[in-house]
Order: C-alpha cells, then sequence, then structure tokens
C-alpha cells in the first residue's frame, strides 16, 4: 500500500485527537461543536462543519476511519489536495444541510456527530471515477463493483432513513453523497450547472 496522502492522513489524526478529546473533556465540549436541530436552541454556524469531527462512539470512528483510508488516500493522489478539500467541505456541508432540513421536518431534538457524511461522499465518487473497481464487502464478504457497492449503500440508506427509528443520520449519508454527486458534475460542467470552458 503506498503511504496516505497528507490530507488524508491529517483528517485521520485530527478525528481520532478530537474523539480522545470527547473522553477526556466536559460533556460541553460536545455540546458545543456536535450539529444541533435549527428548533433545539443550540444550534450555532460553526456546527455545519465542526460536527464531522465528532464521533459517537469507537466503532462509528473506526467505520468512519477505515472508509476515509480506502477510498479518501486514492482520490486525493488523483485529484490533489486542494480539490480534496474542496470535495470533502461540499460533502460533509451539504450532509449537514440535509440533516438540518429534515431534522426540521420531523421535530428532532437530537444532535449529530460524524464524518459520515464525508465519507459517503468520497463513496459515491469512488464509484463515480472507478465504477469497475472490485470492492470487497466486510460483512458478509463479498466481492463487488464499485457502481454497484455505491447503488446498493445508497437505496439501504434511503430506505433506513424514511423507516426511521434506528438513530443513525441516514439523510446526512444521502446529503454527502448529494453535495459529492454536484461537486464533480459542476467540475465537469454537466446538467444542473453551464459548461465551463
Amino acid at each position: 500500500m503506498p503511504p496516505l496522502p497528507p490530507v488524508t492522513k491529517a483528517l485521520i489524526l485530527i478525528c481520532v485527537g478530537v474523539f480522545c478529546a470527547q473522553l477526556l473533556l466536559p460533556p460541553a465540549f460536545e455540546v458545543w461543536f456536535a450539529l444541533w436541530p435549527l428548533q433545539s436552541g443550540r444550534f450555532m454556524p460553526w456546527q455545519l462543519a465542526s460536527y464531522s469531527f465528532l464521533h459517537g462512539s469507537f466503532g462509528h470512528l473506526f467505520f468512519n476511519m477505515l472508509a476515509l483510508w480506502m477510498f479518501g488516500g486514492e482520490i486525493e493522489r488523483l485529484w490533489g489536495p486542494r480539490r480534496y478539500q474542496q470535495f470533502l467541505l461540499a460533502s460533509a456541508g451539504s450532509a449537514a444541510v440535509v440533516q438540518v432540513i429534515w431534522t426540521y421536518l420531523i421535530g428532532s431534538m437530537s444532535p449529530t456527530v460524524g464524518a459520515s457524511g464525508a465519507t459517503f461522499g468520497l463513496l459515491l465518487a469512488f464509484g463515480m471515477l472507478f465504477p469497475e473497481r472490485r470492492i470487497m464487502l466486510l460483512i458478509p464478504p463479498i466481492p463487488m463493483k464499485a457502481k454497484f457497492f455505491v447503488a446498493i449503500f445508497g437505496a439501504i440508506e434511503l430506505v433506513l432513513g424514511v423507516t426511521g427509528g434506528s438513530g443513525i443520520a441516514h439523510f446526512a449519508h444521502l446529503g454527502g453523497m448529494l453535495g459529492g454527486f454536484l461537486m464533480i458534475r459542476y467540475w465537469r460542467g454537466q446538467a444542473p450547472f453551464s459548461r465551463r470552458r
């Protein structure tokens, strides 16, 4: 395996460091930086970005960092640090906006944390850039083309998001995929954006 490129490595280290801070600092730390619903009275603008560095458990952190390692390193090497950072910001930001809208519509008062919106954006980008690449699922261990992997994950997130009740921000995941998709379409000059010269 080639070494991790700098942005991916930095993000993994930052997320791990913030998770350690969550364990050591008072709960007020999470209250300030988690993404709260608009109607909760705790929403602050910086939470649209800060929430993505917090995680709810070690398992949550592990799987997000695994996705960042699996997909992020290769995409950063392809795009370069600047475009890669722009893409992650678009995915995490759109995930936050979609989640804020969804929690407002359903009247939820629960905060959202995690880099899942950004990593789902990376997953979508990987499927668009390397559609024929085979990915091995963890459970069950079945090889699958990236384009099918992304389509299945997106469909599962939509079904779980509509049915609800799991405590997982499925619409944030879908929002991250949407932001990533629109960013790639923008760079390519494809609809709904005008063709770039």
